[in-house]
């Protein structure tokens, strides 16, 4: 019997909607990038994209745990001298927490052109609405 290896055009993609309310923004991220990458389907293969549509709502209410709503900081640097801008994750979860979750599960996925297709299938929103009823997504616990 020979191994199977997956096509391109053979893969087929479901849509998830991850609830991120009370849940620790890392567990979330992280069962969000198995989902992107398609680690949890049998025919898995690393040198094609055979992940799935994730959607992560109530970003807003995930949890950091620790201090680290204190501590942490989102930084990001413009290439010129003194281009160093730093955000608090308190200030962050405040303003922009769909940015949170993208930035954590972007983490989780490697930067290849496979990563990069892969996060362009995650949509994040702060609240508990989504505008992606018509595809029909399945709502996963974890």
């Amino acid at each position: 019997m020979s191994t199977y290896m997956p096509k391109a055009g053979e893969v087929t993609r479901k849509w998830y909607v991850l609830d991120a309310a009370g849940k620790p923004l890392g567990r979330t991220a992280a069962k969000a990038a198995v989902l992107l990458r398609g680690k949890h389907k049998p025919t898995f293969a690393p040198h094609v994209d055979c992940g799935d549509h994730v959607i992560v709502v109530n970003c807003a209410k995930a949890v950091l745990t620790g201090d680290k709503l204190n501590q942490k900081y989102y930084r990001r640097h413009s290439g010129w001298i003194g281009g160093l801008r730093e955000v608090k994750y308190a200030t962050l979860m405040a303003t922009r927490p769909e940015l949170a979750m993208e930035l954590a599960v972007k983490g989780m996925i490697p930067d290849t052109t496979i990563g990069r297709a892969a996060r362009a299938r995650l949509r994040a929103y702060s609240g508990a609405e989504h505008k992606h009823a018509a595809q029909k997504p399945e709502t996963l616990e974890f």
